[in-house]
């Protein structure tokens, strides 16, 4: 076992959340840690070793860390996730499926995994997901402690130059969906009405929310941000609208919720596709006339805040299914923008690998490394199906382990998942039984629908572009009923979802 045990004597009230001391007895506020492992001894023992720099909070299985989650008061910073959960420990998706969760109730948080299940395709595809790194059992605690506080500096220097940065709030690239982009953002940002931002998980939702409040006419006023989903839902009322003193049990004083914080600024409302549907119908009221009441009020309170929200959802087929207020819909979706995923922008990749690399290259006073024609050919046809947040952790880890070297395609490919490459780069006037030839033989684990599932995006996406959104319109161009592009969209956006979550085959 890698980490030294001791006898723990006695545990503080809350079962998850083990207090540190240092903190109760001084003015400090430590770094939020989440400890998830299935091991009672691991998780006392990594509590005593890293207590003394970090506020601990633990759990054994995925749901219990994500109630832990929502029960917090600020969002956690960093987390140390084991693979192998319950119910089924000995293999690595319940792993999989947190780190995919505690990025979406948690976008910036930095996530370590510390698993015995070392095989090298379970550490990049937690990686994909957008853990950090990978740490294999067993290791020293002083190693553990190092990664995290690296992880924190990492963290502190990623926010720094999101509030610092001149490339329109760090929207980088030139190619053509992240043009028309700007232009939207652009456009809407003078704009009071709502706005509904549509994309991926690690897309960069929150930097276009950003942009918006930042460009638009009251940008000196509050930016709030909401996530939805990380809060539990029986909270969900009181937090975003709050409560008076008595409202309910344990209320013991009056407190205003986020309409009321927000005042006549912006308010961005995260992960908006989880709000439950008794609270879809009181937003909707404020969307309409501006009125919510704190819970236990009966008196009417106006809200002159401007709403942002953001979904990885498609939330025109939560509608069809129930699960979302149609009015609601469309109040958001006054005007809509689509963070496009990264591979569909092969034209930023390196933009972007540049950018971040000559970023972290400044802020460690490293050299910056290189990549050679082969590696950077290799670059270009990895699909990042983690999206920005996937890519910049690669930066930073080829930053760390090569700094001034050129790395070779290798090392490149060690920090990629084999499973995620695309044939872009091959000439579509090649003969195409030769170019099925070449594809078979290059790409082990080459799968047919999924090759024809991104063919199929790269078109809807484009016939919806030359459409501006306008369904009917796209289905037309592709020569489509309409009900029959909304049921391909549907194909190809939960083909999206299972290459996310890891359950495409």
């Amino acid at each position: 076992m890698c980490i030294e045990l001791a006898t723990i004597a006695g545990y503080p009230a809350h079962p998850y959340h083990q207090p540190n001391a240092n903190k109760l007895n001084s003015n400090i506020n430590l770094p939020s840690l989440i400890i998830v492992d299935d091991d009672p001894l691991i998780r006392d023992a990594l509590r005593l070793s890293l207590s003394d720099e970090f506020d601990v909070y633990l759990a054994e299985n995925r749901l219990q860390a994500i109630d832990l989650v929502r029960e917090m008061p600020d969002r956690p910073q960093l987390a140390l996730v084991d693979l192998g959960l319950p119910p089924t420990p000995h293999r690595p998706e319940e792993g999989f499926h947190l780190i995919v969760e505690l990025l979406a109730h948690s976008p910036n948080i930095k996530i370590l995994v510390l698993s015995g299940q070392d095989e090298e395709a379970n550490a990049r595809h937690a990686r994909t997901l957008g853990a950090i790194d990978f740490i294999a059992k067993p290791c020293p605690p002083k190693k553990i402690k190092t990664q995290l506080r690296n992880a924190l500096l990492i963290q502190r220097t990623e926010q720094e130059q999101e509030r610092s940065d001149d490339q329109m709030l760090g929207i980088v690239g030139q190619s053509s969906p992240i043009q028309a982009m700007r232009h939207q953002i652009a456009l809407y940002a003078a704009t009071p009405f709502p706005v509904l931002i549509e994309g991926e998980s690690g897309s960069g939702k929150e930097l276009v929310a950003a942009a918006l409040q930042r460009l638009g006419v009251n940008s000196k006023a509050p930016y709030l941000v909401f996530n939805c989903a990380a809060i539990s839902p029986s909270l969900l009322e009181s937090a975003l609208f709050g409560h008076i003193k008595g409202a309910f049990t344990g209320a013991h004083n009056a407190q205003a919720g986020f309409f009321e914080d927000a005042q006549d600024g912006t308010l961005l409302l995260d992960e908006i596709g989880e709000l439950p549907l008794e609270l879809q119908a009181k937003l909707l009221r404020v969307l309409e006339n501006g009125e919510y009441q704190r819970v236990g009020e009966t008196g009417m309170r106006k809200s002159r805040a401007r709403i942002i929200a953001a979904t990885n959802r498609d939330l025109r087929q939560e509608v069809r299914s129930g699960n979302f207020r149609t009015d609601l819909y469309h109040r958001l979706s006054v005007f809509t923008i689509h963070v496009p995923p990264l591979r569909e922008m092969d034209a930023d990749k390196l933009p972007l690998l540049n950018y971040f690399r000559d970023f972290y290259a400044a802020q460690s006073g490293n050299p910056p490394f290189s990549l050679d024609a082969a590696t950077m050919q290799l670059w270009e046809r990895y699909t990042f199906p983690g999206n920005t947040r996937e890519l910049r952790n690669i930066v930073i880890r080829l930053a760390t382990k090569y700094p001034g070297q050129t790395v070779s395609t290798a090392q490149l490919e060690a920090e990629l998942d084999p499973q995620q490459f695309t044939t872009s780069n091959f000439n579509p006037d090649n003969d195409p039984f030769k170019l099925a030839l070449h594809t078979l033989q290059q790409q082990p684990g080459f799968n047919l629908d999924k090759l024809l599932l991104e063919q199929e995006s790269y078109y809807i996406n484009a016939a919806l572009e030359l459409a501006h959104g306008n369904v009917s319109e796209a289905a037309r161009l592709l020569g489509l009923q309409r009900t029959t592009l909304y049921s391909r969209m549907e194909t190809v956006q939960k083909h999206k979802a299972n290459i996310i979550t890891g359950e495409a085959h």
